[in-house]
């Protein structure tokens, strides 16, 4: 058994161990209940859920998340339509965002995939100062995609 204020009292039985911690107004918590003895210590256990509770908290705050956003282009997208899309996505990327740069193809678009290549390496060029390519563009049915993450 240990005490509340982690000092060692020694091996009681469970009646002498409920009653010291009745005394004290406090919990008698199993800390580990396989052992031979059970190890059994006194404490407040709503302060302790509470101090669990704030750690766990405080290491969720700590977190940070990152979120893909998307942009969306297509194949006869216009320079400065490009030029507001590279603007957005060095935007996101400066918030510590991944980008996802995706294509749609239609009808006939679907031949012309190598220009939309070379737009995707165009694009990656414009926001290499903040982001780098992590997924290089990539064909998935009628979508080309690109994953760009922030430099560190």
């Amino acid at each position: 058994m240990i005490g509340d204020k982690g000092e060692q009292i020694g091996i009681l039985s469970a009646r002498e161990a409920q009653k010291i911690a009745d005394e004290k107004r406090l919990d008698l918590v199993k800390i580990s209940p396989t052992a031979k003895p059970p190890v059994c210590k006194i404490m407040d256990y709503s302060k302790y859920k509470f101090d669990l509770a704030k750690k766990e908290k405080e290491a969720r705050k700590k977190q940070k998340v990152i979120s893909i956003k998307e942009l969306r282009l297509s194949p006869n997208i216009d320079t400065h339509d490009v030029e507001v899309k590279v603007k957005k996505a060095i935007g996101f990327l400066k918030d510590g965002n991944k980008v996802k740069i995706s294509i749609r193809f239609r009808g006939r678009e679907l031949a012309r995939t190598d220009s939309a290549v070379e737009m995707m390496k165009d694009f990656a060029e414009k926001v290499s100062e903040v982001g780098s390519v992590e997924k290089p563009p990539k064909m998935e049915a009628r979508t080309m995609a690109m994953f760009l993450t922030p430099k560190a």
